[in-house]
């Protein structure tokens, strides 16, 4: 089973860094053909996207997280909302993916 990330640049580099295949997402069409790209592989079983590009296409964000069962779809800040939570990127890494950096 493998991880992606959907993202901002930041995030990108931040999770491609421990081994995270990423794709980044800086407008409404790259986000939805980034997910609908993650949905096609077999062997993804957690889709783990920046609230940002969550934001951007969120009614199909959310169709997916409750009609779908797999892959698990997790929301995490990104630099545009992490000063809401105080939660550091290295923090939300570890929280992710279970790898500390």
């Amino acid at each position: 089973m493998k991880y992606v990330l959907i993202g901002s640049e930041s995030a990108v580099l931040g999770f491609s860094m421990v081994g995270v295949d990423c794709r980044k997402a800086d407008s409404e069409s790259a986000a939805r053909q980034a997910l609908e790209d993650a949905f096609s592989q077999e062997d993804v079983g957690i889709i783990i996207i920046t609230e940002s590009v969550a934001d951007m296409i969120r009614d199909e964000v959310n169709r997916s997280m409750f009609t779908r069962s797999f892959p698990l779809i997790v929301e995490i800040p990104d630099e545009h909302t992490i000063s809401r939570s105080r939660t550091s990127m290295r923090d939300l890494a570890h929280q992710a993916i279970g790898i500390s950096l």
